[in-house]
């Protein structure tokens, strides 16, 4: 089976600066990690791979750095890895992100099934996967938190949508979007980092991608999305009063006081 592992390098959250100005995360004012929910992702595609044989690869876009991501998923069990890095990629938003890893995944030909994280923690936003399910016209299946079954033309899979469970069986070839509650991640020895950092990274700039004459889908141009401001509210500390009297003279003052903050007419 050829699976195909969506991955993102991002910040470490606890640590990372915004940059108001620009409307941005200022990246490099922090380490950089493989997105958490992504090495779920990833470590799914490595157990299909242990149960019924073929290859798993890991596709990522951003800088160069991003190289580090890459070679931990190797580490982890990926078979090969590509780097998707040019800097008309810079500035997309998840709609460019997703045309971008579409377009890298046309190129590579057939495969079985596409697996991401739900979400990464530096966007929240969980669009990126079923976007680049519908651009390349597969179906998809989103907060996958069990696998119950797979073959070559199915999976079967259980996901959790606000309270309900849903058992759905999605043919393949098709995307699924996992969350932490899937599995445990399992950590690279030293030998399977040494051996990552031996291995060939592949890197696709936009020339590679065959989309010579799609360069407004790509980047900042292929992003319908803008920030125009970004602040901090300010934080108002709580205000409080103590009233005193008897219960009915009490409970004559908090309806004044409601009325006169517009809670009650």
């Amino acid at each position: 089976m050829n699976i195909l592992v969506l991955i993102k390098q991002v910040p470490e959250i606890e640590k990372v600066r915004f940059d108001y100005e620009k409307g941005r995360l200022d990246r490099s004012s922090a380490g950089a990690i493989i997105n958490p929910f992504d090495l779920n992702a990833l470590e799914a595609a490595v157990q299909i791979k242990e149960k019924t044989g073929g290859s798993v690869t890991a596709i990522s876009m951003g800088p160069m750095q991003a190289v580090d991501a890459l070679r931990d998923a190797l580490a982890r069990g990926a078979d090969k890895a590509i780097l998707l890095s040019d800097e008309r990629f810079a500035g997309a938003d998840t709609l460019a992100t997703a045309y971008t890893l579409a377009s890298a995944i046309r190129k590579l030909g057939a495969f079985d099934l596409i697996i991401c994280g739900e979400k990464t923690i530096d966007g929240d936003t969980g669009q990126v996967g079923p976007e680049v399910a519908e651009l390349l016209g597969i179906p998809h299946v989103a907060y996958v938190e069990e696998i119950r079954q797979i073959c070559s033309d199915k999976i079967v899979v259980g996901a959790r949508m606000e309270r309900n469970k849903y058992i759905i069986e999605l043919r393949l070839p098709g995307l699924i979007t996992v969350t932490k509650d899937l599995n445990n991640p399992r950590l690279p020895t030293l030998r399977d980092k040494l051996r990552a950092m031996r291995a060939e990274i592949t890197v696709w700039s936009y020339k590679d991608l065959n989309e010579e004459d799609a360069l407004q889908y790509f980047g900042l141009n292929g992003s319908p999305t803008r920030v125009i401001r970004v602040y901090t509210p300010a934080a108002e500390k709580r205000k409080s009063q103590v009233l005193s009297g008897t219960a009915p003279e009490v409970a004559q003052k908090i309806v004044q006081i409601l009325r006169e903050s517009g809670v009650l007419g």
